[in-house]
């Protein structure tokens, strides 16, 4: 998997101006990660991904000056920030379970995007229900490879894993996604 250069080839300059507290430095940080985090959060599972995401791009920032890398290990830091964020909700909700809501209001869509949005929901809710039925450490090594881009030693880095512990999980998760879409009759 080749690494994706999220920032056009200017992570430098966009890190040294968010660490003298430039406010548009610290705005793409969070506009060019943030989507991938939230992503990543809410196909774990995340009871509230949007508010986990803030969180974690709050420690981020704050936690600027310590940093030192480039931007695969910055990804690999941000990701491992939120997987630390992920595991604290999900400890906290064991201690406190969460209320449910009285009801779920559905986002209103305009009319000319009703198919595009019940297409994005049918195939966001395949891939969550593909997601649900593989092993917690399988999910967690392929959400960070596919949608963090994330290479096999920044995501063993992240989960606290080795990298052949890493190519394990994956190839295990690849092959059970195919097993589940081959009962499923959709074809490989």
């Amino acid at each position: 998997m080749g690494q994706r250069d999220r920032f056009a080839g200017q992570f430098d300059t966009v890190l040294a101006a968010a660490r003298l507290g430039e406010p548009l430095a610290m705005e793409r940080i969070f506009t060019t990660l943030a989507p991938v985090v939230a992503g990543y959060l809410r196909v774990q599972g995340s009871v509230e991904p949007d508010d986990l995401t803030s969180d974690v791009f709050l420690g981020v920032l704050r936690n600027l000056d310590g940093f030192e890398g480039g931007e695969g290990e910055f990804r690999s830091w941000v990701f491992t920030i939120a997987h630390r964020r992920l595991l604290d909700e999900r400890r906290r909700l064991a201690r406190r379970p969460r209320g449910e809501p009285l009801s779920e209001a559905p986002e209103m869509v305009a009319a000319e995007d009703v198919e595009l949005a019940v297409d994005r929901s049918m195939a966001t809710q395949t891939v969550r229900s593909l997601c649900d039925r593989l092993v917690p450490d399988q999910r967690a090594v392929l959400l960070l490879r596919l949608v963090g881009q994330l290479t096999v030693d920044e995501v063993a880095a992240s989960l606290g894993k080795t990298p052949g512990a890493v190519k394990a999980l994956q190839r295990r998760g690849f092959t059970a996604i195919a097993r589940l879409l081959e009962r499923e009759g959709v074809p490989l």
